[in-house]
């Protein structure tokens, strides 16, 4: 039987490319997001792909999509917990309560939803969780407060998860991305953010080599960047 990874935010940007790389190479993908006719566009008619539209942030959707993918594929086997959202760049004082909650409610609770699901899909046989950090989880760039708090918390719910999950051979671990060539990306460097950028097939390639490995090996932590980017040095 074919591996089931299912993906969330995979109508665009990491999320669409990681699904494209594992329908290429013959797993069963079930494709997360709001945007339902993007996703069609990634499936592109593939016999293993299951597109489902879905908020991640609404509970009973998350319940329902986990629940849709394990009964048309039979198991889950990996979660890439994907989903996230960033919103507009200001200074602490200048950030609306709507864009803190909202980026609360996507970057946050949806991936803790969607590991919850994955973690009781995956108790009787085991399976893997990969939260899609980011480089933010580490290092901030200015005006980021909420994008950079829910990430610095995926952190947390990692490690949490991996080590909750030990005895059930449920792996949990993290990828953390700077600077892929996203739309997301592309929209930062467009306002003077960002000077370097990788491929997001890089990125995608990353996600594959973590969701391959036997469940007696994790990756907690996996950083993957453009190898220019001013993450590391000194000024």
């Amino acid at each position: 039987m074919n591996k089931t990874i299912l993906i969330t935010g995979a109508s665009s940007g990491i999320g669409a490319n990681v699904a494209k790389l594992f329908l290429d190479r013959g797993w069963n993908v079930g494709l997360i997001a709001r945007r339902e006719h993007k996703l069609a566009i990634i499936a592109n008619n593939h016999e293993n792909a299951l597109c489902i539209k879905c908020d991640v942030a609404q509970e009973k959707q998350i319940k329902d999509a986990f629940q849709l993918t394990a009964d048309h594929f039979g198991k889950i086997d990996v979660l890439f917990n994907n989903a996230g959202i960033f919103t507009p760049q200001a200074r602490i004082d200048q950030i609306d309560i709507k864009d803190w909650q909202k980026s609360l409610d996507v970057n946050l609770t949806g991936m803790f939803l969607s590991a919850r699901e994955a973690f009781k899909h995956m108790r009787e046989k085991g399976g893997r969780i990969i939260n899609n950090g980011s480089i933010s989880a580490h290092t901030p760039r200015e005006g980021s407060v909420p994008y950079t708090t829910t990430k610095h918390a995926i952190t947390g719910l990692t490690k949490t998860i991996a080590l909750d999950g030990r005895d059930l051979n449920i792996c949990c671990g993290q990828i953390d991305i700077g600077n892929a060539h996203t739309e997301m990306v592309a929209n930062l460097s467009n306002a003077g953010g960002v000077v370097e950028t990788m491929a997001v097939s890089d990125a995608a390639e990353a996600v594959w080599n973590m969701a391959q490995l036997p469940l007696s090996t994790n990756i907690l932590t996996m950083t993957i960047m453009a190898n220019k980017m001013p993450f590391v040095g000194r000024g």
